[in-house]
């Protein structure tokens, strides 16, 4: 049974009206057609996406990963199809000093089953050096790929921060669509459930009813201390470090110079 408030015009201060369930259908149907219409017009966006001119690169070009140098043609793993996310890398600092926004990309994507269950493959590149970027990963836990791309020129080294797709016709490899910025929110779940809570993502920039809590810097609850305090500070690490084992409190973030 459902309860009634004895008087359904009271406001809650920072919170949404109070109304019944039939005023509420009535509005969330209202914001129906307009999440179908984005639906839609995503959709289609997606298609001229699939229509992109390509660009044709050496496929042969080395990457290094665990098993050492290997041709960039081999991140395909037989598939026709691969997607890789360029991990920026703060060279010589220790886990925690790494970069927290492209720390949600691997994080939200722990396992490629099923991209590849579609033909598609999946990697990590970054510009660290391997022998650190091997003790992040195993510090981390990650089960995708990485391989380092240090000293190797774009389009599968350069400027990191990316999702990059690539397309292979036997030993030819080509670059299909890249993106960065809010372009790599597709990966980050965590955004999407967010945009559908009451508070959002807790960010300044929202378009928030009057009364609603203050918001902060973009992506301010990425980094946080030993307590869960959101903090971006020396004592800070990426939210999923504290989850693995060994993570233990820390003074300085160690950036001492970045290679991106």
């Amino acid at each position: 049974m459902t309860t009634t408030p004895s008087n359904l015009t009271t406001a809650l201060r920072g919170r949404p009206p109070v109304v019944d369930q039939a005023t509420w259908q009535a509005a969330r149907d209202e914001l129906l057609v307009r999440e179908k219409a984005h639906t839609r017009a995503g959709d289609a966006i997606a298609a001229a996406r699939r229509r992109l001119p390509m660009v044709e690169l050496d496929g042969a070009v080395e990457v290094t990963g665990v098993d050492g140098p290997v041709p960039f043609l081999d991140l395909f793993e037989g598939r026709d199809e691969l997607v890789v996310y360029k991990h920026m890398w703060y060279d010589g600092a220790p886990h925690q000093g790494q970069c927290e926004g492209c720390t949600t990309t691997p994080w939200h994507l722990k396992d490629a089953i099923y991209l590849n269950a579609r033909g598609v493959s999946f990697a990590i590149l970054t510009t660290g050096r391997w022998d650190e970027v091997a003790s992040y990963v195993e510090f981390m836990g990650y089960t995708q790929p990485w391989y380092s791309v240090r000293d190797v020129d774009a389009p599968v080294g350069g400027t990191m921060g990316f999702i990059t797709c690539f397309l292979r016709d036997g030993d030819r490899v080509f670059l299909t669509y890249s993106t960065t910025g809010r372009g790599n929110e597709t990966v980050n779940g965590s955004f999407g459930l967010l945009d559908m809570t009451p508070y959002g993502r807790g960010e300044a920039w929202e378009d928030n009813p009057e009364g609603w809590p203050k918001g902060r810097n973009s992506c301010w609850y990425w980094r946080s201390d030993v307590d869960g305090d959101a903090t971006w500070g020396p004592t800070s690490r990426p939210v999923p470090q504290w989850t693995r084992p060994g993570a233990t409190p820390v003074e300085t973030l160690g950036r001492h110079g970045h290679h991106h």
